[in-house]
């Protein structure tokens, strides 16, 4: 009889281990707000950049408006021109190949569609947004994985307002789709990549 309760007991103690055992070892919840902290952290750790910023027709007319260049050449079929970085000019933006002369060359008189790609000298580091709901992912060599759509932003802050306007023109991609995919080791989720 007595080996019998201390069979119980022993039985009831090892059931107790292995239910504490077994919570032990559960994974913690990936919520949204912890998988962007983790995208926001892994941006924050890379170098901050300036934006891109395509200048068509429009884009043209607005930066001249706003004194960041000047026209110092016109050719004669009168669509083709050289422009100059104003010292305004080169406090917000430079070129994407370097210099200070933007040499302006559609293909007639109609084209809108001719652009030039400038950088802002403000740099930023992008931004994580709009995260949507965690799910569950399988990645190769991964035990447990969990993934994430949300959209990548540049930021514009810094950027002088005329500058964000011609940034907010047709032809700009200020916001791209992405995917990030959490790991689940040394017993924490942690950022395995960004596609």
């Amino acid at each position: 009889m007595k080996n019998a309760v201390n069979l119980k007991v022993f039985g009831v103690l090892v059931f107790m281990g292995a239910g504490l055992l077994l919570n032990g070892c559960s994974k913690p919840e990936l919520t949204q707000a912890d998988a962007l902290a983790m995208i926001q952290a892994k941006y924050d750790q890379t170098p901050a950049v300036g934006v891109n910023i395509t200048v068509d027709d429009l884009g043209m007319r607005m930066g001249a408006a706003a004194k960041y260049w000047n026209r110092t050449t016109i050719y004669p079929n009168k669509y083709w021109a050289d422009f100059t970085l104003t010292p305004e000019g080169k406090k917000a933006l430079k070129l994407a190949g370097g210099g200070d002369l933007i040499k302006w060359r559609p293909e007639s008189a109609t084209d809108t569609r001719y652009s030039i790609v400038v950088v802002s000298v403000a740099a930023n580091h992008l931004k994580a947004k709009d995260i949507k709901d965690v799910e569950n992912e399988v990645i190769p060599g991964v035990d447990a994985a969990k993934g994430v759509s949300f959209n990548e932003s540049v930021s514009l802050e810094g950027v002088p307002e005329p500058l964000q306007d011609i940034a907010h023109n047709p032809g700009n991609k200020l916001s791209t789709k992405r995917q990030a995919d959490f790991a689940f080791e040394g017993g924490a989720w942690k950022l395995h990549s960004i596609e």
